[in-house]
């Protein structure tokens, strides 16, 4: 039972200005919701016990929204307040906190509904730690809601990724969600750098694998894709 996730909360949200100037990009709220809500409910409908949130701009205002909205977990703040990590390197800060055992790992501010399973369980099912050193969620680039890049991986039939091409077109999108293994979290590059370094190394040895969302998935990343997204969850 992988019943810890980690919540990546310490971004800036500078392409949700001027929405970010006063709150964090996890507070601002869709569907009547904060989206880091969102994201606390699902994790919540997934089973998850404890959840590491790492914080950075309105530090405070996470805390005390996390204080008053956590669902029954257990919490636990990895202070980046000093410094902003990125993804990486808030995955090494935060590494004693999430213990020894593989754990989820979520962006505090995208916004995804089950299919006709369960998310998370669908990938507890599918994760291989003797194959395995990360599983990500993917869903694919035409129903990647309210986003505009080229996507980010192909998949084979075992379900390993590979990269996309420069200048080519990837059939898949990370979601932000994923399992990933402790074992991973070594070697850091510089203090401050992207997930993307442990993904390179699953790549190479043949361990980065996926699984494609059954149900919606959407790209929450500016002001002007919130009331598109709050017309898709009500009227489908």
């Amino acid at each position: 039972m992988i019943d810890t996730a980690m919540l990546m909360a310490a971004g800036l949200g500078k392409r949700m200005r001027p929405l970010t100037a006063t709150r964090p990009k996890p507070l601002v709220k869709v569907a009547g919701k904060p989206l880091m809500d969102h994201a606390l409910d699902r994790l919540t409908a997934g089973g998850i016990r404890k959840v590491v949130v790492n914080v950075h701009y309105l530090a405070d205002t996470v805390e005390a929204h996390l204080q008053a909205h956590c669902n029954g977990m257990t919490v636990a703040i990895s202070d980046e307040r000093k410094k902003l990590l990125e993804t990486g390197g808030g995955l090494i800060h935060a590494r004693e906190q999430l213990g020894d055992a593989p754990f989820f790992c979520a962006n505090s501010d995208n916004l995804w509904i089950d299919g006709p399973q369960e998310t998370l369980g669908m990938m507890r099912k599918i994760w291989d730690p003797d194959r395995m050193d990360a599983l990500l969620l993917l869903v694919p680039l035409a129903r990647a809601n309210c986003h505009s890049g080229p996507g980010d991986f192909h998949m084979d039939a075992d379900g390993r990724l590979t990269r996309r091409k420069t200048a080519h077109v990837a059939p898949f999108v990370f979601t932000g969600v994923q399992i990933m293994s402790p074992s991973l979290l070594v070697d850091p590059p510089s203090e401050v750098f992207s997930t993307n370094i442990f993904w390179n190394r699953a790549i190479e040895a043949g361990r980065l694998y996926g699984v494609s969302h059954q149900g919606l998935w959407f790209d929450v990343g500016t002001p002007q894709a919130i009331p598109v997204v709050e017309t898709m969850l009500a009227y489908g």
